[in-house]
């Protein structure tokens, strides 16, 4: 099939890899050239100029993009994707559900917008284990099944067009929530005496362990000595896009709400570019 993807980030170039090694015809872009011809020579891809080209070189677009006005910013004007000739266009970054809405009003005539996001770190994007959780009915899913195999372990249709946004939301307070609280039960333990190692340990072998834990140990562990995986911002920004949307459907979210503002702390303070994991030293910092 052939295949244009755009945003070649921590996630995106990952699963790039993937589909260009499952035998598809990639084309290439991004916002910074020298990353999209970095991976074209090695995978042996071409690379389009702009949105607009990529889509005109593609059937299918996949993206892998930050935000929604970087998502927007790729979408529209004369040189946006939307200005080219394909016709299936798989967003899989986190959006809002109103993002999705509005790249599903303003696709082509004909076209159709499927918002696919994932939940995986950038070690299950390597791997092609990511969970991809798709706004379409199995029906409509059937004939992106062939991509969505060569970049995830698993594919759950949702249903409607921002059915996938939605639950990546839901998905992602899980994760923020279970990351604050895992840097109190840390600092708590700490306090007391136990050795963070040791502490860990326990946290990993009990019931309340979840599998972003077990992967995520060297982060917590030695934060400065692994590469970032997710910052700071990063969660600050999916945070307040739950937020947002808790309050549009009338859910109250008093944890997710005080998981925000440390977040929005910890970032005024320096630490937007860090791991999420760094919230742990945070929290050390910021004993009462």
């Amino acid at each position: 099939m052939r295949v244009g993807f755009a945003g070649l980030g921590r996630m995106g170039a990952h699963m790039a890899r993937n589909l260009a090694r499952a035998g598809h015809d990639v084309t290439l872009w991004n916002r910074s050239r020298e990353k999209a011809q970095s991976l074209a020579t090695e995978l042996d891809c071409a690379t389009a100029g702009s949105p607009r080209g990529l889509s005109n070189a593609a059937e299918v677009i996949v993206t892998m993009l930050a935000d929604d006005p970087s998502s927007k910013d790729v979408h529209s004007g004369a040189e946006g994707l939307f200005a080219g000739s394909a016709r299936t266009y798989v967003e899989m970054g986190t959006m809002s559900p109103d993002h999705i809405a509005w790249l599903a009003e303003r696709a082509p005539v004909g076209a159709r917008v499927i918002d696919a996001p994932v939940s995986g770190a950038t070690q299950a994007a390597a791997d092609a284990q990511l969970l991809i959780m798709a706004g379409c009915t199995p029906a409509e899913a059937a004939p992106l099944n062939l991509l969505f195999e060569a970049m995830g372990k698993e594919t759950r249709c949702l249903g409607q067009t921002g059915s996938g946004a939605v639950m990546k939301l839901a998905v992602n307070s899980l994760i923020h929530g279970i990351n604050q609280t895992l840097a109190e039960a840390m600092t708590l333990a700490e306090a007391a005496g136990i050795a963070p190692v040791a502490a860990f340990d326990v946290i990993e072998a009990s019931a309340a362990c979840a599998p972003m834990l077990k992967y995520r140990r060297p982060l917590y562990l030695d934060q400065a000595a692994h590469d970032v995986t997710f910052t700071v911002a990063l969660a600050r920004k999916d945070m307040e896009a739950i937020a947002d949307l808790a309050r549009k459907l009338g859910t109250d979210m008093p944890q997710g709400l005080s998981t925000l503002e440390i977040l929005r702390k910890a970032e005024s303070e320096g630490y937007a570019a860090r791991d999420m994991a760094s919230i742990l030293n945070y929290m050390r910092e910021h004993k009462s």
